[in-house]
Parts: structure tokens; C-alpha cells; sequence
């Protein structure tokens, strides 16, 4: 388990995710997307199905 602090962005916040996370999500950071989900009150994070033209 890793600890983040949150970063203020605008009227958002962020979090850092490290490389080596998005590597085990097969998340690419340039062309990918990533969907939050909020269960039971844990974020949920997972990478985005591409759309279909």
C-alpha cells in the first residue's frame, strides 16, 4: 500500500499515481483514459475502454 497526499488543481484535486501502478493497470498515461468509480466509499480506479467509431 502506498500513501498519497492530495494536490490542489484549480477547484480539483490530484494525486500522483506511480509509473509502475499504471504499468501493472496497462494504463499508457499519454493515450489512455482512466475511470473513477466510487463503491463503499473507496475510489476506484481503472483504465477506460476505448470508444468504437
Amino acid at each position: 500500500m502506498l500513501i498519497r497526499s492530495l494536490t490542489a488543481i484549480g477547484n480539483s484535486y490530484g494525486i500522483i499515481i506511480p509509473k509502475i501502478y499504471l504499468e501493472e493497470m496497462g494504463v499508457n498515461p499519454i493515450l489512455d483514459n482512466v475511470e473513477l468509480e466510487i463503491r463503499d466509499k473507496i475510489l476506484h480506479v481503472k483504465k477506460a475502454e476505448k470508444k468504437k467509431d
